[in-house]
């Protein structure tokens, strides 16, 4: 059967199944083939009854008793007594009263599920049963265990995959021969069937390590394809002058490190070449990305051409605009953002028309159908991640020319994963902090010690300093539980009734946004409840404590750049993470008290909750990664030693058409389009 066939056309799947499949983002039969189960559960180790413990068990027997009865209204149980020649042990069914009808005797069945302790006698709870003369599904075997959705169970996913295999059996390869014998590679039948059906754990890795190696791979390819494509396109040189930089660089209050010296150096030689520069600047929250940028920008202009830099915030753009001011002061600037008033927009877009503005700083309201620039040159766009794929493009379709790209993130992405994402992008790392700045203490307090953290707060504002409270929503809601900025405002001004309280979230209007920060950064306000509105492009340096309730919420990327916000001055900075509840505290929460390196960070959020973490929430278009560990570097060597066969032959890659098609969806996912 062709992979490409709904879901529908399988026997077994009706279209009301077909519905609930499509509703987890199955609709195909490579769709079905290629959900793989998210874990196992090893129940092929087939024990007698004297020799079990409690935990998972899988046992050969005959029910001897079966009964079911109802003990409360909506409540049904079916009790079960199993033997085998070395004893017996009591089974319960909760709400499934067809058991004791469906049961035969006389029968042999596999009996799989888990052995606890209750009521003073070992029982197991809920388990498969099976018929021994039918080949096993959900007992006696390693049991796939797949993602379900309220509608739709493992257990019926698992009977509808049993009855593909088939198919699966006979699935084409999507790669070549050669890099399965060379690599050591399984087929991707074999595979297939080692990850729904395997006989033993090891099936589970081999076949892991295939599709691993093979999502890589696609990877790999579409990023030196795009690499290629992009350095086929002309971009306009910028000639780099030495003695207009030093000067620049000399007229700072401050004095560069060498990280944003090489940093920059690389950039500026970049821009003094004819292929289009596609550049991702990292450093961690505070280390001076803007500054470094700044050097582009005045290169760029001074050889009359125009900068666009695009940030995700207002916030970040308006902050952006007073920091580039201050440095450029001679460059003509424009702030534009959806808020804008339609006189002032206009007049902001004939400037850039007519090439009387140099450098425009804004959000989304950037990205207009017509051409809005006369001679851009120059693209920067500031926590790229944060930015859809068609939006990127429209910003670099908006010239005649292709524009050097620079893209800065002050989420810092591990060294492998960077390798592997973005394989198109040459990367800079600002590895140096300012000299000066004291690590922030960080210190992680359950529910119920939080009267213990606001002693601690009202004392350290009493001293003159200011803080932020960061709260996950905005208003009280029905579906999440979580403190919101609103209640979080009014209790925190009930209980610091000599404190000044102010309160910042997205949903505030653009000059009430403004006002409320001017306010802060002037000390009119002691602490201001947010949301994660405040994560990037807010700089108050005054402001030395950072609160975040419901910190379990959290990836540690965006709570090392939450935590970013304060300690941007000599005085010693403190963030407070409090959790929802008293439970034990998460090791990645943790490691923030002991860790103040953003990549050592990323790193650990890398291991522990896999590349979508980097990012925060997943975006639209985000890479799906579901079997590779993208901390093995001996595996993304391979893989991209693999790729540069299909680099040097791009026409080899039409032999494979699965191969293709994943290849260009990639291609279509990264920043290049």
């Amino acid at each position: 059967m062709n992979q490409d066939a709904p879901l529908s056309d399988i026997k077994g799947i009706g279209p009301k199944l077909a519905e609930h499949f499509s509703s987890m983002g199955l609709n195909t039969l490579g769709d079905l083939m290629m959900n793989f189960p998210r874990r196992y559960q090893d129940y092929s180790n087939v024990q007698e009854i004297s020799g079990i413990t409690p935990g998972p068990v899988s046992l050969s027997v005959q029910v001897d008793s079966v009964k079911g009865r109802y003990v409360r209204r909506g409540m049904h149980i079916t009790e079960a007594v199993v033997s085998d020649k070395s004893g017996s042990v009591k089974v319960v069914w909760f709400n499934q009263p067809y058991r004791a009808n469906a049961i035969k005797s006389n029968k042999t069945y596999f009996l799989s599920g888990e052995l606890v302790y209750k009521n003073r006698q070992y029982q197991i709870i809920n388990p498969a049963l099976e018929l021994k003369s039918d080949l096993p599904t959900h007992t006696a075997r390693v049991v796939p265990i797949y993602r379900e959705s309220k509608k739709l169970k493992s257990h019926r996913i698992r009977k509808i995959i049993m009855g593909l295999k088939d198919e699966i059996s006979e699935v084409e390869e999507s790669l070549p021969e050669q890099i399965i014998q060379d690599y050591g590679l399984l087929g991707r039948a074999k595979s297939l069937g080692h990850l729904h059906f395997p006989q033993k754990l090891k099936d589970i890795e081999e076949a892991t390590y295939r599709f691993g190696f093979e999502e890589l791979l696609t990877l790999q390819i579409a990023s030196q394809l795009n690499k290629r494509n992009l350095e086929s396109h002309g971009a306009p040189r910028q000639p780099f002058d030495a003695r207009q930089t030093k000067k620049l660089v000399d007229s700072l209050p401050y004095k560069l490190t060498n990280a944003q010296r090489r940093c920059a150096f690389q950039i500026l030689k970049d821009l003094d070449r004819k292929v289009p520069m596609n550049r991702l600047l990292e450093g961690d929250v505070g280390s001076g990305k803007t500054v470094v940028a700044a050097l582009a920008i005045d290169q760029t202009i001074k050889n009359s051409y125009q900068v666009a830099l695009m940030a995700p915030t207002s916030i970040l753009a308006a902050q952006h605009y007073q920091t580039l001011k201050e440095i450029l002061p001679s460059i003509n600037t424009a702030l534009i953002h959806g808020q804008l008033p339609k006189k002032d927009l206009d007049k902001a877009l004939d400037q850039l028309k007519s090439g009387q503005v140099d450098l425009v700083i804004g959000t989304h309201a950037l990205i207009f159908d017509q051409p809005i620039f006369k001679k851009l040159g120059l693209a920067i766009i500031d926590e790229q991640h944060r930015f859809g794929v068609n939006q990127r493009a429209k910003l670099l379709a908006k010239n005649d020319q292709m524009p050097h790209l620079l893209s800065m993130s002050a989420t810092p992405i591990p060294r492998s994963l960077a390798l592997t994402v973005y394989g198109e992008l040459d990367i800079s790392v600002i590895d140096q902090m300012p000299p000066g700045r004291k690590p922030v203490k960080t210190k992680l307090f359950g529910h119920s010690q939080r009267e213990q953290m606001e002693r601690s707060v009202a004392k350290l504002v009493q001293e003159g300093r200011q803080g932020y409270v960061v709260v996950p929503l905005i208003e009280n809601s029905e579906v999440l539980s979580a403190k919101n900025a609103t209640d979080e405002h009014q209790r925190l001004s009930k209980k610091f009734k000599e404190l000044n309280v102010g309160i910042l979230h997205g949903r505030l209007k653009e000059d009430q946004k403004q006002s409320t920060l001017k306010a802060f950064a002037n000390n009119d306000i002691d602490l201001l409840v947010a949301t994660t509105v405040i994560e990037v492009g807010v700089h108050v340096e005054n402001a030395s404590i950072m609160i975040i309730e419901g910190a379990e919420r959290f990836g540690l990327a965006q709570l090392h750049q939450l935590r970013g916000r304060v300690g941007r001055s000599d005085q010693q900075a403190h963030c407070f993470l409090i959790t929802s509840q008293d439970v034990s505290q998460p090791k990645r929460l943790k490691a923030l008290e002991q860790v103040n390196d953003g990549f050592k960070l990323a790193e650990l959020d890398l291991e522990l909750r896999g590349p979508g973490a980097i990012y925060g929430q997943r975006q639209h278009g985000a890479l799906d990664l579901r079997m590779v560990k993208l901390t093995d570097a001996k595996l993304i060597a391979s893989t991209q030693e693999a790729a540069k066969e299909f680099t040097k032959k791009p026409k080899l890659l039409l032999k494979y058409p699965r191969l293709n098609e994943i290849v260009k969806k990639q291609q279509s996912l990264t920043q290049l389009n």
